[in-house]
């Protein structure tokens, strides 16, 4: 039992962990404020090493790589969505909300967090993933009100919040700026085991903190077992789908390595962090039915990570194989 035990990836254990604390212990009223911003402040820390550690150079490619930024949005802002058009026959087994909910969830931006970190464990284009990620977020402040009322019928009533953009620019791109500027003093610790420990450490408090506000919020309490069972397991063949979907498709297209690593896990993710606040603006109208709507995203944001988790592992070991050789 032991040497199974070891040979578990540290993040899986983690993220497993925080899901059980959650459950057991959710964050509420102050505690959960507090632990909100020290999440944040762990993600611009985060941004601040991953800044630092590369190169000017390899941050300039990144922003140049034009041909990457457009496929991971055509993968994030097209594809997806026509995969969640195309699965409304499963209203024929599961209630007409929960299917709005799989919907939803086709609609959303990338994750941007995981998907730098799972992207930098498994050796691909972080730079590259820097930027898709974030574009994907910005450009979803636009895309994903506009999806939902062409294939929803949310109607009138959507406002966006411009506050987007400045979090965004706070949280993200300012620090990774911060480390470029600062690299010169402070590249060898961020290119020590503290960017992994950073990296896998936010990931944990996002899945803490998100799956609290779902216990704390009763959603889970809402759906029969049934239901819940079917959605974690359309959750994984969804994910799979779209793993193996982005990496067949990058491969072909001629991308290297570490831009299809980049694809694979910023264009199969969809954002808890950012959607969340968009379903509560643009379904603010229909508060009662909003719990149902947000469901299958806080669930398909727990299985995606902790798949992702187990093949960024996998990855890494692959690339650190390949050192070795």
């Amino acid at each position: 039992m032991l040497v199974h035990l070891k040979k578990l990836d540290p993040l899986i254990v983690l993220i497993v962990l925080a899901v059980i604390i959650a459950v057991i212990a959710p964050a509420r009223g102050t505690f959960a404020e507090i632990f909100s911003i020290a999440t944040k402040v762990g993600i611009a820390f985060l941004f601040f090493l991953y800044g630092a550690r590369l190169s000017t150079r390899q941050a300039l490619d990144g922003v140049k790589n034009w041909k990457l930024h457009l496929t991971i949005l055509a993968f994030t802002f097209a594809l997806y969505p026509l995969v969640g058009v195309l699965l409304r026959p499963l209203t024929a087994f599961i209630p007409e909300d929960l299917y709005l909910g799989i919907l939803y969830l086709t609609l959303v931006p990338s994750t941007v967090q995981s998907s730098v970190a799972f992207t930098s464990i498994a050796g691909g284009n972080v730079a590259g993933a820097i930027v898709s990620a974030s574009a994907s977020n910005l450009a979803g402040v636009v895309l994903t009100p506009l999806l939902v009322m062409g294939l929803m019928g949310a109607g009138d009533g959507i406002h966006i919040d411009s506050g987007v953009f400045v979090e965004i620019s706070l949280l993200l791109l300012f620090p990774f700026i911060l480390g470029q500027l600062l690299r010169k003093w402070v590249k060898n610790i961020a290119a020590s085991k503290a960017t992994k420990i950073v990296d896998r450490g936010s990931i944990a408090m996002v899945v803490y903190s998100a799956f609290s506000a779902g216990v704390v919020g009763g959603v889970w309490s809402r759906m029969g077992v049934w239901e819940v069972i079917f959605l974690v397991a359309f959750a994984a063949a969804l994910v799979a789908f779209m793993l193996w979907l982005t990496r067949v498709i990058s491969a072909r297209l001629g991308f290297a390595r570490a831009d299809v690593i980049a694809i694979e896990f910023c264009g199969s993710k969809k954002s808890l962090a950012t959607g969340l606040p968009m379903a509560s603006v643009i379904f603010a109208a229909d508060g009662a039915q909003l719990g149902l709507l947000i469901l299958p995203l806080m669930i398909y944001h727990q299985v995606q990570l902790m798949i992702c988790s187990w093949l960024a592992a996998r990855y890494g070991r692959e690339a650190d194989r390949q050192k070795v050789s």
